[in-house]
This record gives structure tokens, C-alpha cells and sequence, in this order.
């Protein structure tokens, strides 16, 4: 019997392409995609940040009444193109008073906007007033994170006669955020005071957006199997493991997809030599000209270290911080792209004046981070948690075999190395300490150093593992159609 295609609605405060902070971006940019070429019809809602240039969109004639509880009707504007590369439509909603500023969630002394409570209150029920507006019936609206939490109970209540044959999803992309703001917003949201309870909003006497998503949407998502048990328990969930625990039944994992046509090292165009599985010789050239570009000496019998990615505690920084100097005593080079917390980009720009088998760029660089993958023998990622994580895939794919924390998505995807039976595609360890780090890099080096052969099969395996983002399309599929039966009950 063939399946019904589905009419769904993507809600996302950023998507890859136009806004990006982090790796919800990289999913609503690809996954719409994706369901779209399994068969559905999905578009895709954002907010229009001002960085986002209106001339390059078509602005809809129709203005967009937007109930706003005690701050009475916003009207906003609506613009839309469609996703590069597809015909999945994009809709951006575009209001000055909320929008119009430079960063997406916080100025840029790094502190969150005083009004992201109403800024976000009121892009979910755009979202829900643009789906009216377009005669657009969705059977799936999949909201994201706590920024469109909101509208799985909206749906129940304010908007209840429009979608109530509507079944919603929520995906956690990361536990730490969960939209906690002044109780008084319940007024502004104009679902009812009975809705601020310990089972559904409420959170030490604070509405909390997440918690009330994780209660109202049909099914919820995340990132990775292992992330979807973790936010299960005490370490992991922020304050809500009994809340997920209660709502168990409904949480499902689903890995996030990679896009091979960026990241992949026979056609990368940041590449200057690319290489595949079967001709392998670009693979050292990259990793010269990354130790020339880095004022490092210029060998292939060092093994080369690379790291990308923010630094914040979340990612291992502390970790690393502690370990450099031990690992820095070996016969290795390391080299870091990323920016984050200032005292770990004064502490590594201090490590690289001291230390000359080691160098940082502090900053972002897309080139730079190809480069490095490319050129690179091992990749470092000991996250403190990752939910999904794409630079330990992204590695695999460019033969640099991962050294990683047993966390979340890097648990799922990355396989011990087995020296007694020979397989696995990366080096693992799981307890939080750098000294786990430490020993974990020392053994990566002594099988780099002393069993060639086993190194350069692993690479081999770690090159052909693939994580579509069609396997996630039809994942979610399967969670959508679960999310109806349990609306249509």
C-alpha cells in the first residue's frame, strides 16, 4: 500500500544558508530537503534577521495580524524563495522590533536579549497565523528547540480550531537551552493560567518554553540515539530528566544526516589536492601544506593532531586545556581552529608562543576547516556532551579517524578500535577527566606509529561509513506517522 505523503510545516529560529549559530541551522537546511525528496510537501518557516538581505526574496502582497495577548495585534511582513538546491519553499517573517537587530539571540557583549521570551512568543504564532494565511494544511508541524516550543501548546489551545487535526513534533537539539523566562509571559502567550503547572510550563515558579513543548508535542526528537537515553537522566538533562522520563513513550533518536557534496574530500573545492578511498597521495599533500600554513615544521613521520570547533566546556576545552602540555611532550604536532570562551583563547595562544609543535587560529574559517580535516591524521572531539555532533562524521568521511568522548552522537557513530579483532574507525574513551584524554591520544599514537597497517585500515573503513540525511528523512517519517496516531486517538 502506498503511504500518503504528508503536508509539513518546519519551524526554525535559524536555518544553514541564511542564519546559523549552531547545528539546528544545519538541520532544518537539510532534513526539509531531504522529506521533500522522499515525497512530502514541507516548507520551511524562519524569522528574517536583518543580516538577511531582502532584495534576494519575493515579498508577499498580504500583511500578517499577530496576537500578542496583552501587547495587543503586531502586523508583520512575509518574504520567501526557496532552499538552494530545491523547491522547498522558505517563508521568512519579517518584523523590525524583533528581527532588526544584530544577533539572533543576544547582543553582541554576549547577554540575551531582555524580550526573547515575546520575540519567540511571537514568531511561533506567526508561524501558525502564515500557515492560515497560505491555505496551507499540515498534518506534521515539526517545531525546534525552545525558540518554537511553544506551539505544540498553542496548538491545543489558542489555535485549536485550525489545527486540530495537526499533530506537532519537537526536536531537542541541545537540553542546555530551554527558554526560561518570567511567568508573566503566559499572559503574552494567551494560553490560560492553568497551563503554568509543574506537569506542563512551569519550573520553579518560571515558564519554562522547552518543558512545555516536551509535554504538548505528539512525539519528540533528538539528535542522536544515545543523546535521546542521556537527557533521560541527571547528568545530562539540565533539571528535566523526570519530566522526559514521564514523556519516555515519545522521545525517539535520530541521527542527523551529513551533506557529502561539502564534505567530501575527492570534490571539496577548498581542497587543492583532493583524495578518495583509492588514491590516498592528496591526503599527505593537505597535510603539508596545513603544517606550512601553520608555521609548523614540515614532516610526514609526525603524526598531526587537528581540532575545530568552539571553545566552551561543552566541547572538551577544559579537557584539553589540561592534557596539551602532557600530549604536547610527544612526538606530535596539533593544530586548533575555533573561538569561544576568552580564557581559552588566551590559554592556547599562550601554548602556541611556548610550544613550537603546536599552533591556533582563533577565529572561524569554512576553508580553514576543510583544510584541516583534510590534512589532519586524527581529529580531537572529547565533548563533555554532544547531542549529534558533524565533525566526527565529517572526519570519518576524510580518512582523520576521530578521538572522542563516548557521548551522545560521537558514541553512536564512532567505533572503538578493537586490536584483537581488528575493527572500529576511531579512539574512544568515556570518563570525563583529561587524564582518559591523555592515555586515549597515547594509544592513537602508539597504533599510528607501530602498526601501520591496522591505522591505514581503519582509515579505509572510517571513509566508507555514510550517514545520509535520507536515512533521517525516512527516521522522521516514521516518528510523524507515530505523532498522528497518537493526535487521532
Amino acid at each position: 500500500m502506498h503511504k500518503k505523503s504528508l503536508n509539513i510545516l518546519f519551524a526554525a529560529s535559524e536555518v544553514a544558508g541564511y542564519a546559523k549559530t549552531g547545528g539546528l541551522a544545519d538541520v532544518a537546511a537539510a532534513l526539509p530537503k531531504a522529506l521533500k525528496k522522499i515525497g512530502h510537501n514541507v516548507i520551511v518557516v524562519m524569522p528574517r534577521y536583518y543580516t538577511i538581505d531582502p532584495s534576494k526574496l519575493e515579498k508577499l502582497p498580504a500583511s500578517l495580524g499577530v496576537p500578542m495577548g496583552p501587547m495587543g495585534e503586531f502586523w508583520a511582513g512575509v518574504y520567501k524563495t526557496t532552499l538552494p538546491k530545491s523547491e522547498v519553499e522558505i517563508y521568512f517573517i519579517d518584523f523590525e522590533h524583533y528581527f532588526g537587530r544584530h544577533g539572533l539571540y543576544e547582543s553582541d557583549d554576549g547577554s540575551s536579549y531582555h524580550d526573547n521570551d515575546n520575540r519567540f512568543i511571537f514568531f511561533s504564532k506567526a508561524v501558525l497565523q502564515l500557515s492560515k494565511m497560505l491555505h496551507f494544511a499540515p498534518d506534521i508541524i515539526h517545531a525546534n528547540d525552545w525558540h518554537t516550543a511553544s506551539i505544540p501548546l498553542l496548538m491545543k489551545t489558542r489555535f485549536v480550531h485550525d489545527f486540530a487535526h495537526t499533530a506537532s513534533v519537537l526536536t531537542i537539539h541541545n537540553m542546555q537551552h530551554q527558554g526560561n523566562f518570567f511567568k508573566g509571559a503566559i499572559d503574552v502567550l494567551e494560553v490560560g493560567w492553568n497551563h503554568f503547572n509543574a506537569h506542563e510550563c512551569e519550573s520553579y515558579d518560571i515558564l519554562n518554553m522547552l518543558k512545555c513543548g516536551i509535554y504538548h508535542a505528539e512525539a519528540v526528537s533528538t539528535v542522536s540515539y544515545k543523546y535521546a537515553q542521556e537527557i533521560q537522566t541527571p547528568e545530562f538533562s539540565f533539571g528535566l530528566d523526570g519530566h522526559l522520563r514521564g514523556h519516555g513513550h515519545k522521545i525517539f533518536g535520530v541521527l542527523n544526516g551529513v551533506d557529502y557534496e561539502e564534505w567530501n574530500p575527492s570534490i571539496d573545492p577548498y581542497l587543492n589536492h583532493n583524495y578518495d578511498v583509492d588514491a590516498m597521495s592528496g591526503k599527505a599533500q593537505n597535510k603539508r601544506e596545513i603544517q606550512e600554513h601553520f608555521g609548523l615544521e614540515v614532516r610526514d613521520d609526525v603524526a598531526l593532531i587537528g581540532f575545530v570547533g568552539r571553545f566552551a566546556e561543552q566541547k572538551g576545552i577544559g579537557l584539553i586545556a589540561s592534557a596539551i602540555h602532557g600530549i604536547l611532550d610527544q612526538h606530535v604536532q596539533i593544530v586548533m581552529l575555533g573561538t569561544g570562551e576568552k580564557w581559552a583563547e588566551g590559554y592556547f595562544s599562550d601554548v602556541a608562543h611556548h610550544r613550537p609543535n603546536f599552533a591556533l587560529h582563533v577565529g572561524y574559517s569554512e576553508a580553514l576547516a576543510h583544510k584541516i580535516e583534510a590534512g589532519s591524521d586524527m581529529f580531537l572531539m572529547p565533548s563533555l556532551f554532544e547531542p549529534c555532533g558533524l565533525n566526527q562524521i565529517y572526519s570519518l568521511r576524510y580518512g582523520t579517524l576521530p578521538i572522542v568522548r563516548g557521548t551522545g552522537g560521537l558514541d553512536d557513530t564512532i567505533v572503538n578500535f578493537d586490536e584483537h579483532h581488528q575493527n572500529g574507525n576511531g579512539f574512544k574513551f568515556y570518563d570525563a577527566t583529561s587524564e582518559a584524554l591523555y592515555y586515549t591520544v597515547l594509544w592513537a599514537l602508539r597504533i599510528y606509529y607501530n602498526d601501520k597497517e591496522a591505522f591505514h585500515a581503519m582509515q579505509r573503513r572510517a571513509m566508507g561509513e555514510h550517514f545520509s540525511w535520507q536515512d533521517s528523512a525516512e527516521a522522521y517519517e516514521n516518528i510523524y506517522r507515530f505523532a498522528l496516531e497518537q493526535r487521532n486517538q
